[in-house]
């Protein structure tokens, strides 16, 4: 009787075993078409006998290390010219073989689609491009993922800008007001302060998340904008994407576009989420590498046209919801070369952008701090989000330093007189505190009422 129900016993272990391999085994396709490498030029690996759509990922396989083990390098489909594929792979590879098999990346039935971690076990992390932990932390194998793709939101369903959201900043609080859903330039040449500006923005805004996409940068610029910049409590209600400089050209857009998604995913959750993407002139760069190795033309000043498509289509992605849904309020840094504002990139980032800050050189070597050159910047939703007197206010503070500037160099070489032009007098009389307004510490906070109060006291009360 024993040994009877020891069989049964057996025979049920098997069965269990027998259905669970069924079930992994019969969502796979019947075959499993491969196709095989011909050429490998630069970044860019060439493939044939393989169908796979444009943008879909693939798998390469390489040469067995020393512990026998099969390996794999992941590459996405970059272009096609007839039967043959254009391949660039997601890291650096070791051991490519002439012939080698690349299969289509699979999850689930006939789709290649690759599928990245969302939601709130983010919160506080820091990841690559891949959604791959860099903090040494519990693997994110539970997140719910899905596709970095979505569909556009129609610009008649868009709720309209019409809050404004406090950043901390004195000077942009009440000269360069941003709505909620706004999208923002941060225009700067290197060195002039931007990282320092944006951490203020993420440690003072007031947002539910803040989704932080550092991409191209210096690696040490990463842990040194986490620690010292963001800090433990900005990081606290943050998820950090890096993708440095380092990193392949198809790492740093995908890097882009992920920060991207993911503050998507909260603005779907009704969330009021501050996206800041350092930089998005990299995330240019970082195509223009991908569609010059496949062959795309150069257009203005070495940049193919397919770059300047890319840019609104990323941009286009951040701002309000429905109505009452989330938003995201995105600030975009945009590195000027020379301090050249005319650069291609610039260009258009200052075109499809819904403002821009522009931050000086001159000032930063003066130690003037927010580097903020109010004159060259704008913000244009902020007559939608303050009152007439806040603009009114805003345009006097401007126009007196405005007036100031111009007759800068004949003031200092003494060519200024008195009482010939009272605008200037007063101009000449407030520039202290005009330019004391501007300024602002690293660990000083100004509110929106703060900002607005200090503007009414420099220009002398209500004008």
């Amino acid at each position: 009787m024993a040994e009877s129900l020891s069989a049964n016993s057996h025979q049920a272990h098997w069965q269990r075993a027998l259905r669970g391999v069924r079930g992994r085994v019969e969502p796979l396709p019947p075959c499993r078409t491969s196709g095989r490498v011909v050429r490998a030029t630069g970044l860019v690996i060439e493939v044939v006998g393989l169908q796979v759509a444009l943008g879909n990922a693939c798998r390469i396989e390489l040469p067995a290390g020393h512990s026998g083990q099969e390996r794999f390098a992941e590459a996405e489909v970059v272009g096609f010219s007839g039967d043959r594929l254009y391949l660039m792979p997601l890291a650096e590879i070791t051991g490519l073989m002439p012939g080698a098999r690349v299969f289509a990346l699979t999850e689930g039935a006939n789709d290649s689609a690759r599928r990245f971690p969302l939601g709130e076990s983010l919160l506080g992390r820091v990841v690559d491009g891949n959604g791959t932990p860099l903090d040494g932390l519990a693997p994110l194998d539970e997140a719910p993922r899905a596709p970095l793709s979505t569909p556009p939101l129609n610009p008649l369903a868009r709720a309209p800008i019409e809050e404004q959201i406090d950043v901390g900043i004195r000077a942009i609080n009440a000269l360069l007001s941003v709505g909620r859903g706004q999208r923002m330039g941060l225009f700067a040449g290197s060195g002039v302060g931007k990282s320092v500006l944006l951490g203020m923005m993420a440690r003072y805004t007031r947002a539910d998340v803040i989704v932080v996409g550092l991409i191209g940068e210096r690696g040490r610029e990463v842990q040194d904008f986490i620690d010292n910049i963001l800090g433990e409590e900005g990081l606290h209600r943050s998820v950090v994407v890096a993708a440095p400089a380092d990193t392949s050209p198809l790492q740093r857009l995908q890097g882009a576009s992920y920060a991207t998604r993911l503050a998507e995913g909260f603005r779907d959750q009704g969330r009021n989420v501050l996206l800041i993407m350092d930089s998005l002139t990299r995330y240019a760069m970082a195509q223009r590498e991908i569609a010059l190795a496949v062959g795309e033309p150069p257009a203005t000043k070495g940049y193919p046209p397919s770059v300047f498509a890319k840019l609104p289509n990323l941009v286009e992605r951040a701002g309000n919801a429905e109505r009452g849904g989330g938003s995201i309020t995105a600030f975009y840094t945009v590195l000027t070369e020379g301090d050249d504002q005319q650069d291609p990139i610039a260009d258009s980032a200052r075109a499809i952008l819904d403002g821009h800050i522009v931050l000086s050189r001159t000032l930063a070597e003066a130690g003037h701090y927010p580097a903020i050159d109010i004159e060259a910047s704008i913000s244009r939703v902020m007559t939608a989000v303050v009152d007439a007197q806040q603009q009114r206010q805003a345009q006097q503070f401007k126009g007196l330093f405005s007036r100031y500037q111009r007759n800068r160099d004949l003031i200092s070489v003494g060519a200024y007189h008195p009482g010939n032009d009272p605008q200037l007098d007063e101009a000449v009389r407030r520039y202290p505190q005009l330019e004391g307004f501007l300024q602002q510490r690293i660990e000083e906070n100004s509110s929106m009422d703060n900002a607005r109060q200090a503007l009414a006291g420099v220009l002398g009360g209500p004008s």
